[in-house]
């Protein structure tokens, strides 16, 4: 996905993707928001995801590392921990040709609910968002962030690497290197 370089309105480390979200909301925000998780090891490409919006609803979801977009990229955005939040504005008319990517589009409450898990948020969002955009059952047939993240293996093997790694440094630490079997 190549997004024009819009206008910076903010940079900073975000302990919940709900930041992003709601400052997208109240700002009536028509750009992007960029979220680098600073825990990026648990991202096996790394990368970061990207939402668009249109005032303030969010329109395209996009992960750089796994290169995948829609509800899927929002798995791969939903990690724990701080992450690196940058907003930015743009014209609506140089986000109009992504915004017609139907394959990068979710539905204007998915991140809210994904990414969030936030009620308050999800309500807000549809409260918003034009009618066109809505639709019953917006999630159904969508695997939840749980499902989304364990049928990716890479993720999987690179917390279980991770975790073998941090099991045979303690044990290294501890003096237990000749217990653990390599």
């Amino acid at each position: 996905m190549n997004v024009p370089h819009g206008r910076l309105l903010r940079s900073r480390v975000v302990s919940d993707p709900a930041t992003a979200l709601s400052s997208a909301l109240d700002r009536e925000l028509t750009g992007y928001a960029v979220l680098e998780p600073q825990d990026a090891v648990l991202l096996a490409a790394g990368g970061q995801g990207i939402l668009t919006f249109e005032e303030g609803i969010p329109v395209l979801a996009y992960h750089t590392g796994s290169d995948r977009g829609g509800p899927a990229a929002l798995a791969d955005v939903a990690v724990d921990g701080p992450s690196w939040l940058e907003l930015y504005e743009l014209p609506a008319s140089d986000l109009a040709e992504l915004h017609d990517a139907t394959d990068l589009r979710v539905q204007p409450t998915m991140p809210a609910n994904r990414l969030a898990g936030d009620a308050s948020l999800v309500e807000r969002t549809r409260e918003r968002a034009p009618a066109s955009r809505l639709e019953d059952g917006a999630d159904a047939g969508e695997l939840d962030p749980v499902e989304a993240f364990l049928e990716d293996e890479s993720k999987v093997e690179a917390i279980r690497e991770r975790a073998r790694e941090q099991a045979e440094a303690r044990a290294e630490e501890w003096g237990f290197g000749d217990a653990v079997e390599q």
